[in-house]
């Protein structure tokens, strides 16, 4: 299996270059976003306001850090469900969003807007909090510090690891994983 290396901010073309299933390490600066902040994000773009953090070509992760102990960047680190943020992706993809990182399924209408604004859906392995925050070699509170955990954090990564979900042309991993085992 070839592991696919990208680097942030992702453009068009990396974005087409990834099909459901492909492994990829992501290093650069990627963003958290949790339900909380998903909804801020959402009014302020409906109000026509400026956003905090420039989403074009930014990679959003769906995870609300613990607190860091002494000598570390950041506390454990893994992915939430994403389903929560589902009545909000399409409208951060239509804002320049390229991915998003995560777990569980997506609906409808977050797999046609992935194909519409060229984005992809990344899960990370759940549970495995402590070995992420390892790829993460910097972070700070860039919006929203009244929201503790669920704030927007500028996370740097090196070789963050991550599998393609919802690719841009439509694929589903998990669709494609039943069906291969249904036989």
């Amino acid at each position: 299996m070839t592991v696919k290396h990208l680097q942030t901010p992702l453009s068009d073309e990396d974005v087409l270059g990834l099909k459901a299933g492909d492994s990829v390490l992501i290093s650069g600066v990627i963003y958290t976003a949790r339900d909380a902040a998903h909804k801020k994000l959402a009014e302020l773009i409906e109000r026509g306001e400026p956003l905090p953090i420039d989403l074009k070509g930014q990679v959003i992760y769906y995870v609300g850090p613990t607190p860091a102990k002494p000598g570390q960047v950041i506390g454990s680190a893994g992915p939430t469900t994403s389903g929560r943020m589902d009545k909000y992706t399409p409208l951060l993809l239509k804002e320049g969003m390229k991915a998003c990182i995560g777990k569980g399924l997506r609906n409808a209408a977050v797999k046609e807007a992935l194909k519409k604004y060229k984005g992809v859906y990344l899960a990370a392995v759940g549970g495995a909090g402590a070995l992420l925050s390892k790829r993460i070699i910097s972070s700070e509170v860039v919006a929203y510090p009244e929201l503790g955990t669920e704030a927007i954090y500028r996370l740097e990564v090196k070789d963050f690891p991550a599998t393609v979900i919802n690719d841009a042309y439509g694929n589903d991993l998990y669709e494609e994983g039943i069906k291969a085992y249904a036989r």
